[in-house]
């Protein structure tokens, strides 16, 4: 597919989380536009990035970027910093109070880093912001519905301040900042016991297990495929955007009918176990994305059909190899891009 804002206009990124789903996959974008990059993220996560390691330009630094060390360790310099170190729902779950810091410390110390080097930073938000929305879709303006003490209140308000950090960093110091929400992404490289509805219902098909949908499936989300999240994050990036812009899918459809298209898709017969649904999870949520289609250009390219299609191909092989996570080369995966490497961009 060709993207959609070439050429990129940095030689040298940072990117914090950029071991993770989205994170991997905005690596491969920066390096086949020739931009050199410094891949920030905990030594745990390193495998996810190992297929980039004989790539020129890549470095990959196990360093979580909400340590006091990080700025030192990080040391540029950087034309362009995109943050995207958030511990996943998983995580959230098991150690709130290190997604909050997350949310603190490693978005302070992630400004830092860019206004030391004069450099953009772009801070990777979700839809969790708008908590449970009583507008549908959901503008940037819309200040969401969020409880801070209920059962999603770590993962909403450590965006929300997070946010409001950015927002006061470039108030305050002047700090070229940015800010994408994001909503529902998925493709190749999900991590596959996540929690999350798509890869759970293509490993549950896959397996031959029921399909575990929440409450009675009418709430309804909006997916995203990877390369248009990323080339969304980059358009936003490259940008003078201060205020919060929106990238998502605009196709909604209900939980239910996520998991028969994928039972579809896969040929599985398994039957659906309906479960009780999580407090606090949204009833409806769809981006109105008029901004970054006015300001950016941008819209998503790839069908949701397509995209799983891909997706269930990339887990297909690997349960076929009989593996805990995706293998890096299963189909579906991208090829190293440093095997075709451009110059970087002036």
């Amino acid at each position: 597919m060709t993207p959609l804002v070439p050429p990129l206009p940095w030689r040298r990124a940072l990117v914090t989380g950029g071991a993770g789903f989205l994170g991997s996959a905005l690596c491969e974008r920066l390096l086949d536009a020739g931009v050199d990059i410094d891949c920030a993220d905990r030594g745990s996560e390193g495998p996810r990035v190992e297929h980039l390691g004989r790539c020129p330009g890549f470095r990959f630094l196990p360093c979580d970027p909400a340590a006091p060390e990080a700025p030192g360790l990080l040391d540029g310099p950087y034309d362009v910093v995109l943050h995207l170190a958030w511990p996943d729902p998983g995580e959230c779950r098991a150690d709130p109070v290190r997604a909050l810091e997350a949310g603190s410390d490693g978005t302070r110390q992630a400004l830092s880093i860019a206004h030391r080097d004069g450099a953009r930073l772009l801070f990777a938000s979700t839809s969790e912001v708008y908590g449970d929305p009583r507008t549908h879709p959901q503008r940037e303006d819309y200040p969401g519905y969020v409880d801070p003490v209920g059962p999603q209140s770590v993962t909403a308000e450590s965006r929300r301040y997070a946010e409001a950090l950015v927002t006061a960093h470039v108030a305050a110091h002047g700090t070229d900042a940015g800010i994408v929400r994001l909503f529902s992404s998925y493709g190749p490289r999900m991590p596959a016991h996540e929690g999350r509805a798509v890869p759970t219902f293509i490993r549950q098909a896959l397996a031959s297990e029921p399909l575990t949908v929440t409450g009675d499936g009418s709430q309804t989300r909006c997916l995203c495929y990877v390369d248009d999240v990323v080339e969304g994050i980059l358009a936003v990036a490259a940008s003078r955007s201060v205020r919060p812009v929106n990238v998502g899918g605009t196709q909604e459809m209900t939980v239910t009918n996520l998991a028969r298209s994928i039972l579809d898709l896969t040929g599985s017969r398994s039957p659906l176990r309906f479960v009780d649904r999580p407090p606090g999870d949204p009833e409806h949520l769809r981006p109105d994305t008029t901004l970054a289609r006015e300001l950016l250009g941008w819209l998503p390219r790839v069908s949701w059909a397509d995209g799983l299609k891909t997706t269930i191909a990339y887990f297909a092989a690997a349960a076929a190899a009989d593996r805990p996570e995706p293998p890096h080369t299963a189909s579906g995966a991208r090829t190293p891009p440093c095997l075709g490497r451009r110059p970087a961009q002036g």
